[in-house]
Formats: structure tokens, C-alpha cells, sequence
């Protein structure tokens, strides 16, 4: 049976998570390799990553200045200690280390090595309480507390795999009933029981998610892992707000868009970025003399302006986002679960897998929790204040998108600007990702030779194992975890093992993992630059009423806009709206900022009364 490992390699500056998996079938003793996490120095900074960063409210590089002295000596002390020992180079002594820290889970076929992480058992030893702790507010977390204090909310996501923990029977019944409704659902969908009413095949063929973040990563995860080759409903996304992607997904319909069932995605039922998606796809349907009511679909909460859309029009079907669950955690909600049981994943085979993982990782016990032994080799190569960079590279192609899911799941729930005490941290471990080894190519074979007694995944797991050697050659810590299939089952329980190493490395940090400040942040200000690109083509259309035409300075619009101290965004918004043939400039050019004059194309008397 092929393995697939996940491995997680720390280095120096930067850390690195790969999954190892193959396309080609290997004999019993083939290893395949295994996703890493690695840490690196010097720190490579992508725009990508930068943004990211001030989403989840945090920069990656950021150190904690204003850290109380007491916790500040304590990470002092911790990082002492690590730099007392370098690391071991005996093969003997790595080898002992190796069958020492080895963690295995027989029933799901997962494994996690540790051993090329450098911490010593004084830093075990010292890590313990905090530990203890983590276990404690995890055991309350499960049981019910407002884990979630900024927002006043229980922390839900563990009961969505094993409801009988639910802390009431009204919370049970929700999620055992919403599963039945999914399953059911799905299974009348591919059959064609529920049929769309102007498709010529008779039944649904694709499925079209709109949503973003939470509400895309897992669902795009699950379908690139687990998806059949040739599924009942093939899955599309529309995860972003840009104009050119919405328009490229609606193409490649094509005429299937009559046969498409459309997910609606969203918590609040108000986020900008979905809403804009759904209107795109409305329009198409318009515009193809389809009604959409007939073949949408949402997921939201309870008497959102979504939810109540979609009861108004009769939308095929409806189902619930809980107050208790986030969206970068939802994956087992209906989030994930709907997506996948119409593509024909086992659905329950993925919860069974979170569950059995679960158990394992409430063992309250460092070295037999694998979940504790990722916070544990987080903390120690970041110095448990985000120091370090967590690059995860699977090495099987159908796990290619876990880095994605991990970027948001891991930043925004440990990139936080302070503490559950409100001391200023600047905490936050920033994720990317590719694969493995990105020049393989599996030939058309399975497991046939290349060369004498040589296989394409002989060649896979020697790169894989290579670079874990080259690594710790040069001073830089790996870890590896390892699945032997990437099935359902598997996939639900690495979806859980890192739910709980992130919860459990915030409680060793002492952040609040389940809010977002920075993407509430970030939101507020778009809804800022919106607002002033409302009062600038105001300002632009009554002056190009006028006789003549007033071509203005950005000065002049900044002015009238009352917004002089925007003038650095009112050129932004200037470029972006001419680009898009809303405005048009009269004189100078993009490149010259002070010598632009620009004006609107045309004149619109009815927004002249009309108030902004």
C-alpha cells in the first residue's frame, strides 16, 4: 500500500509542510513521501504572503516589543535553552531519537516524526505546563465555555464529526438533522430525483461555489484530494471578487450552465466578495433566460439576508452555517460536506476520519498527541513568536491545495495583534506553500521500471527523502507526516489534526484563534475606499455637466471631495476608474500624478440630485 506522507520540515527563517504522495502504485516497503514543514533562513518575503499578513492581522516578521517582561523572560529562557544544544549528528543517536519521538495512529494509518527537530527534553520539560494548560482550555472549549470571548461565542467545530459532545440536545438535533438533509440532498441530485427545470440531460452536471476564504479553501482542498476522476457533478469556484476570473468560471460552462446547480456560500449572507459573485452569476442566468431560483442553493445562517433571499424566491434548497462555527473550521459543516457529497465523496467516511483523530489528540499528553507534537515543534522553531515561516510542499499532487487551506487557517487564527490579556504581541506564523518536487512528471505507467529495479516513486520518495537529509545537513529541522492512502477518511483527519495544533499552540501563546480583527479591519477600510470613489465620480460627473466640460486636477477633486488628506487614494481611485472606462483623462498621464486632468465621459443629470 502506497504511503503519503505529510512532512513538515523547520529550518532556519522559514518552515516549510510537505505531503508526500504519489500517482504511482508502490510495493509494501515503498515510502512515499510525505508533506513538510520547513523553517529557513534568510526569510523570503512575497507580496502574496504580505498580504495575506495583514488580513489575519499580523506581519509575519513581526516581534513581540511590547511583551510584558515577565513573558518576555520566559520566551527568553525558553530560546536559551534551545541554543544551548545544536543539532545531533550521531546516526545512532538520531536513530534512537527517531524510533524515541515516532508517533504512530495504526487505525488511520498516519504517522508524525519529530525527530529532526532539535528540541531537547529541558525544553519538554518546561513547555509542560503551558501544555497542561492548553489541554484544560481545550477539554472547556469542547465542553461549552465562550471560548471565543471578543465575540461572546462557544467554539463548536469538534462536535460537527461527534455530536453526542454537544453541550445541549438542541445542538445535537441541528447537526445530526443538517447532515440527514445533506446526504439526502445530494443523493437526489445525482440520481435526478431533484432535476433542473430547462437542462436537455435531465439532471444536474456541475455545481458552481461561490464563496471565499473559509467558505472556498477546504471545499477546493477536499475536491482536489478526494474528487473522482469522473465525478456525478463536476465542482467549479467562483472564490473571488474579480471581474475577469467570475466571467472565465461562467464561460467554461458554457451551455452546462442550464444543468448547473449553484452554492452560495456565506455566514452573514452580506459578504461584498460573494455577494458580487452571486450577482455575476445571476446576470448570466438572466441573460441565458434561466431562473436562477431553480437551481440555487445556500448555505447560511438562519435568517441572514441570504437565507431570507433565498426562502423569498424558492431557491432549491437551504442549509445552516451555526453562530459556533467559523469559516476557516467549517469544513465539516455544510461548507464542505455539500460540495463533496455531490461530487460523490464519502461524506461520513470523512467526519469518522476527524473523529477518530479527535480522540487522539485530546490524549492529554504531549508525546502520544500528534497534534501536540506539531505545537510543540511550532513553538520551539519560531521561538513561540512567529519567527519562523511554515512552508508546506505535499508531495502528492491531489494534496497540492492544503498549503492554501493551511495558509488561512493557521495566519488567521495565530496572526493576532494581542493577547487574550490585551498585551500588545504582534504574534502570527505565515504559511506558503507548492509542491514537492514540482518537475515530476509520473509516465503513463504505474509501476513499471524506468530503469532496472528503479520506479517513478522510488524516484519521488528519493527526493523526499534527500531533501530531508540535505536539510539537516545544514542546520535545518524538519518534521514529517505521513498518510498511507489519501482517502476520505484521511483527509478528515488531517483536516482535524491541524485544527487542533492551531488551537492548541494558541493556547501555548495565548492568543484568541477563533476571531479575526484583521479581516474585520480590512473590510471596514474597503468599505472606506468605496465610499470616497462614490463621492470622486460624484464630484467628476458634476463638473463634466458643466459648460464646458471642467477637466479637474487631483487636487481639485481632493478638495471637493473634502478629502485632501486622500489625495494619495484619490489617484488610485482616478487610475482604477479611467482603466475601466468610467473616466476619462483629459491631460498628463498615470505615470505623472500632479500633471493629470481628468473628467467623466458622460454627464448623468439624474446623479447630480441624487445624494451620496
Amino acid at each position: 500500500m502506497a504511503q503519503h506522507p505529510l512532512c513538515l520540515k523547520l529550518c532556519e527563517g522559514a518552515s516549510m509542510a510537505s505531503m508526500d504522495t504519489s500517482r504511482c502504485r508502490y510495493a509494501p516497503h515503498h515510502l512515499v513521501p510525505t508533506p513538510r514543514i520547513m523553517y529557513r533562513t534568510p526569510r523570503i518575503n512575497l507580496p502574496g504572503l504580505q498580504r495575506c499578513r495583514a488580513e489575519s492581522g499580523t506581519r509575519a516578521s513581526a516581534v513581540a516589543r511590547e511583551i510584558p517582561a515577565e513573558v518576555s523572560a520566559a520566551a527568553d529562557s525558553l530560546e536559551s535553552k534551545k541554543k544551548k544544544k545544536g543539532l545531533e549528528t550521531d546516526p545512532a543517536v538520531l536513530w534512537q531519537r527517531y524510533v524515541e519521538w515516532l508517533y504512530q495512529h495504526k487505525e488511520l494509518g498516519l504517522y508524525v516524526d519529530v525527530s529532526r527537530i532539535g528540541f531537547t527534553e529541558e525544553f519538554v520539560e518546561e513547555m509542560e505546563p503551558k501544555f497542561q494548560h492548553a489541554f484544560k482550555a481545550m477539554e472547556e472549549l469542547e465542553a461549552g465555555a465562550i471560548a471565543n470571548p471578543d465575540e461572546g461565542r462557544m467554539v463548536g467545530h469538534y462536535w460537527l464529526r461527534d455530536s453526542k459532545r454537544t453541550p445541549n440536545p438542541f445542538l445535537k438535533q441541528q447537526i445530526d438533522s443538517t447532515l440527514d438533509a445533506i446526504c439526502n440532498f445530494a443523493e437526489n441530485i445525482i440520481s435526478g430525483k431533484i432535476k433542473p427545470p430547462s437542462s436537455q440531460t435531465g439532471r444536474f452536471t456541475q455545481v458552481l461555489s461561490v464563496g471565499i476564504g473559509g467558505s472556498a479553501l477546504g471545499p477546493e482542498f477536499v475536491a482536489e484530494a478526494l474528487a473522482p476522476d469522473n465525478p456525478p457533478l463536476k465542482i467549479r469556484f467562483i472564490d473571488n471578487t474579480d471581474p475577469a476570473g467570475i466571467d472565465h468560471q461562467i464561460a467554461q460552462l458554457g451551455p452546462e450552465l442550464a444543468s448547473t446547480l449553484v452554492i452560495v456560500i456565506s455566514k452573514s449572507g452580506g459578504t461584498p466578495e460573494t455577494r458580487n459573485g452571486l450577482l455575476e452569476v445571476q446576470k448570466a442566468f438572466r441573460e441565458a433566460g434561466l431562473d436562477f431560483s431553480k437551481q440555487g442553493v445556500a448555505i447560511t445562517q438562519e435568517n441572514s439576508l441570504l437565507d431570507n433571499t433565498a426562502r423569498i424566491e424558492g431557491w432549491v434548497a437551504r442549509f445552516p452555517m451555526f453562530d459556533w462555527v467559523g469559516g476557516r473550521t467549517s469544513e465539516m459543516s455544510a461548507v464542505g460536506l455539500l460540495p463533496a457529497a455531490l461530487q460523490g465523496i464519502d461524506i461520513r467516511e470523512m467526519l469518522t476520519g476527524a473523529s477518530i483523530m479527535d480522540e487522539a489528540t485530546r490524549i492529554p499528553v504531549v508525546k502520544t498527541n500528534p497534534a501536540a507534537l506539531l505545537a510543540l515543534c511550532w513553538y520551539w522553531a519560531s521561538d513561540g513568536k512567529g519567527s519562523k515561516d511554515m512552508v508546506v510542499l505535499p508531495y502528492k499532487d491531489s494534496l497540492l491545495l492544503f498549503s492554501r487551506y493551511l495558509q488561512q487557517l493557521v495566519m488567521e487564527s495565530l496572526g493576532k495583534e494581542f493577547d487574550l490579556d490585551g498585551n500588545r504581541v504582534n504574534q502570527g506564523l505565515t504559511v506558503y506553500g507548492n509542491k514537492g518536487s514540482t518537475d515530476q512528471h509520473a509516465p503513463p505507467g504505474h509501476d513499471w521500471e524506468l530503469e532496472p529495479g528503479v520506479t517513478c516513486g522510488d524516484y519521488l520518495f528519493g527526493m523526499l527523502q534527500g531533501t530531508r537529509s540535505a536539510l539537516y545537513a545544514n542546520n535545518r529541522e524538519s518534521l514529517t507526516v505521513t498518510v498511507q492512502e489519501v482517502t476520505p477518511r484521511s483527509v478528515g483527519a488531517m483536516v482535524a489534526l491541524y485544527e487542533r495544533a492551531v488551537g492548541l499552540y494558541a493556547s501555548l501563546i495565548n492568543v484568541n484563534a477563533y476571531h479575526q480583527p484583521g479581516v474585520e479591519v480590512g473590510k471596514k477600510a474597503a468599505g472606506e475606499v468605496l465610499a470616497l470613489q462614490k463621492r470622486v465620480l460624484s464630484v467628476l460627473n458634476e463638473a463634466s455637466c458643466k459648460e464646458p466640460v471642467e477637466p479637474l486636477t487631483l487636487a481639485q477633486i481632493a478638495e471637493r471631495c473634502h478629502s485632501v488628506e486622500q489625495i494619495e487614494m484619490i489617484y488610485k481611485i482616478v487610475t482604477h476608474i479611467a482603466a475601466n472606462d468610467r473616466a476619462l483623462i483629459a491631460e498628463g498621464g498615470c505615470g505623472s500624478p500632479s500633471s493629470i486632468k481628468v473628467f467623466s465621459e458622460e454627464c448623468n443629470v439624474e446623479d447630480l440630485y441624487t445624494e451620496v
